[in-house]
């Protein structure tokens, strides 16, 4: 199977009932890039990659499509199989993950329609049929973020992250203390995610401060060196999110035993192909996991509830979707909605679900 065309498309996403505050950024819609591929028996497939504004990573949506036209001539009769692909990317273009993720989770679709079975059957056969996720609360006023918590935990969600930093570390604890009195009991899970806003000495000052409180720090520094110097010093278990910018990455820091597990992107670490991997690698090390994305539409969120079937259940820390802060789906028929704490799998071959195209006007760039 060969690539005959590639469009690329722009959409913007609202946040429903916004802003959504992290510690880098105030947002109140996002840029999403989703692109077409058609093959040779004119099968189409689609992907996308969705980052979060600017400065959550080393990603933004005019980079996206300023890669994806940069390797699009190059990528016209590549053949779609995921490692000649990924070969085919990377000698056309060096790094741009998250752009070569769209590319990559198109030609799954892709492959998936082409031989009719879902994308989480090509990357190793689905384990459940209802993928876990966890719901991510925004910075914001300890009471109400401890409101939220509880409401989210009455839904039926086993896992909570709550996005702190870039305030006074008091008032982080303050909300740690709080939804905690609120979820204990419950059996619910909780992140405590610095989005790499804090320095050392307060992450090891939250850790002291609440030592009863049973959450993961969720990459509370920013810079792997950063992580090196806490880890001996805390009472709780670090997941490593944001420098996990590599497959490579990933491989030294569950090595070296540096966390105790991850919040990963599949945009972030190139798509399907790599994160398949990466699975593989966390269930050798017994790390638990996350198989979600930074933000997007139907199509990255089926591409995480895919991989997310596939995960070891005992390390399966859900595939976090954006869908509760949007409205509207690509696929009005079978987009990806979140039930009870958990994400059922589309039926469909691929991905399961087709956008509309007329949604997102004419192409910003065609092959």
């Amino acid at each position: 199977m060969k690539i005959r065309e590639i469009h690329v498309y722009a959409h913007d996403l609202l946040v429903k009932k916004g802003p959504y505050v992290i510690s880098s950024s105030t947002v109140w819609a996002l840029d999403t890039t989703l692109v077409r591929i058609v093959a040779e028996d004119g099968t189409e497939g689609w992907g996308e990659t969705c980052p979060v504004g600017p400065t959550y990573a080393e990603a933004h949506a005019a980079g996206a499509r300023a890669a994806l036209i940069q390797m699009a001539p190059g990528l016209i009769g590549a053949d779609l199989w995921p490692v000649a692909l990924h070969r085919r990317m990377d000698g056309l273009l060096n790094g741009h993950n998250y752009a070569k993720a769209a590319i990559d989770i198109a030609a799954h679709d892709l492959i998936g329609k082409r031989l009719g079975v879902r994308v989480c059957d090509l990357m190793g056969g689905g384990a459940v049929q209802d993928v876990p996720t966890y719901y991510s609360m925004g910075v914001g006023d300890p009471d109400e973020v401890a409101r939220i918590a509880g409401e989210r935990v009455a839904e039926g969600y086993t896992r909570l992250q709550v996005k702190l930093g870039n305030r006074p570390v008091e008032t982080d604890i303050e909300a740690l203390r709080k939804v905690w009195e609120v979820i204990r009991g419950t059996g619910a899970r909780l992140a405590a995610d610095g989005n790499r806003a804090w320095n050392t000495r307060d992450v090891i000052r939250i850790s002291r401060e609440c030592p009863e409180i049973p959450f993961v720090f969720e990459q509370p520094c920013n810079s792997i060196e950063e992580l090196a110097t806490v880890r001996p010093l805390v009472r709780h278990g670090i997941y490593m999110d944001e420098n996990g910018v590599s497959l490579d990455t990933a491989i030294t820091a569950a090595g070296t035993r540096l966390v105790d597990g991850f919040g990963m992107k599949v945009t972030r670490i190139g798509g399907l192909h790599p994160m398949r991997a990466f699975r593989d690698i966390c269930a050798a090390r017994n790390l638990p996991h996350t198989s979600d994305d930074a933000w997007g539409g139907d199509v990255i969120a089926a591409a995480c509830a895919h991989l997310g079937a596939t995960v070891r259940p005992n390390l399966n820390e859900g595939a976090w979707i954006a869908a509760p802060y949007i409205d509207g789906h690509y696929d009005r028929a079978n987009g990806i909605v979140i039930r009870g704490g958990t994400i059922r799998l589309p039926d469909g071959p691929g991905l399961g679900v087709v956008p509309d195209k007329d949604m997102f006007g004419d192409p910003v760039a065609s092959f």
